[in-house]
């Protein structure tokens, strides 16, 4: 390819890595700093870059850094090459299988493995563990190999894996007809007052920061969703409890826990990486911060699976332990609630 710096790349020949469209509500703001709220791992020096070359497009043109965005907006980030997520690439990565056979595989995920390739993530992923352990894997609608389900990359715990097409249609309708069963224990700032109960709230991105979701109570935006949740136990200023999921939307149990007020413990992206309840005593917040140190992630852990079987029409079911940084954070909030009743 001969460089020419008198050539200017058209939209013809560029890819589509990103699009958004600005909110009605949205205020000018300046086009680098507007896609540092939407593009997740993204540097302010990578967008500034990306404007300089030419590849953030707004309503049909090309921009410099210093646009400002506004109202009704399109904007595309775009580049001369196809996304990197869709360059999939098998990679020798330990998977903990929990159950195989001919058309399905169950895996215990660990915290920090991101489920498929996205900006930023491009190697390392679950995905790309996948396809170098059973090479070829049926796409979903999303065109992501074998997946008929995810969970967040600081999640840890159990997912479906499908090796078939048939067994992908029947599984993926079994999430659909939320006939599935999918429970998670979640560690939560504050005290919750029901020992069980129901959170609905429709499920949509944040229009302020693209990555975030929020919920949207009167149901005019977004996708329903519905969380079943009952407490295990109380610890003091934070309380363990079990969630079932009727539906599964993105960050569904992170933002409707921390809809009702209930944040998940060391949740960065919600807010829960900072104190929200408890005394102001120095001794108090060493505590807290020595918590996080041991889960430096959102207390968040898919513990039970089950679905029926594509083939032999058997309900199967499957549960995982919790992981060693979840188990050592709450039993540390264990210690510290009894050893304040006793005080």
């Amino acid at each position: 390819m001969v460089e020419n710096d008198d050539y200017e790349l058209n939209e013809d020949d560029l890819f589509e890595h990103h699009s958004f469209v600005a909110s009605k509500g949205q205020d000018p703001l300046r086009v680098d700093k507007f896609l540092m709220n939407f593009i997740e791992n993204a540097t302010r020096n990578q967008i500034q870059h990306a404007a300089k070359d030419g590849n953030i497009w707004v309503n049909g043109a090309s921009v410099k850094q210093n646009y400002r965005v506004k109202a009704g907006d399109h904007i595309r980030v775009m580049f001369p090459h196809p996304p990197h997520e869709l360059l999939l690439t098998p990679e020798n990565i330990p998977l903990d299988i929990v159950y195989e056979d001919d058309v399905l595989l169950v895996v215990n995920k660990p915290a920090g493995m991101v489920v498929h390739p996205g900006h930023g993530n491009y190697s390392g992923t679950l995905i790309n563990a996948l396809l170098y352990h059973q090479g070829n894997l049926p796409k979903n609608s999303d065109d992501r190999p074998g997946l008929v389900h995810r969970i967040d990359k600081d999640t840890s715990g159990l997912l479906v894996v499908a090796k078939t097409e048939a067994a992908m249609t029947h599984l993926a309708k079994q999430f659909f007809d939320k006939s599935s069963e999918r429970e998670y224990i979640a560690l939560v700032w504050g005290n919750v007052a029901e020992d069980k109960g129901t959170i609905e709230g429709h499920i949509a991105r944040n229009p302020k920061n693209r990555l975030q979701m929020m919920v949207f109570p009167e149901g005019d935006q977004g996708k329903e969703a519905v969380t079943h949740f009952k407490v295990l136990e109380r610890l003091g200023f934070v309380t363990l409890i079990s969630c079932n999921l009727e539906t599964g939307r993105t960050h569904q149990i992170r933002v409707h826990l921390k809809h009702i007020g209930h944040t998940l413990f060391n949740d960065e992206r919600y807010g829960g990486e900072k104190i929200l309840k408890g005394t102001k005593f120095t001794k108090y917040k060493q505590f807290v911060d020595n918590a996080f140190k041991l889960l430096p992630r959102q207390a968040l852990h898919a513990k039970t699976l089950g679905f029926v079987h594509p083939v032999s029409g058997e309900y199967m079911r499957f549960d995982s332990e919790i992981p060693d940084d979840m188990a050592q954070c709450i039993e540390k909030w264990r210690h510290y609630a009894q050893h304040s009743q006793t005080e």
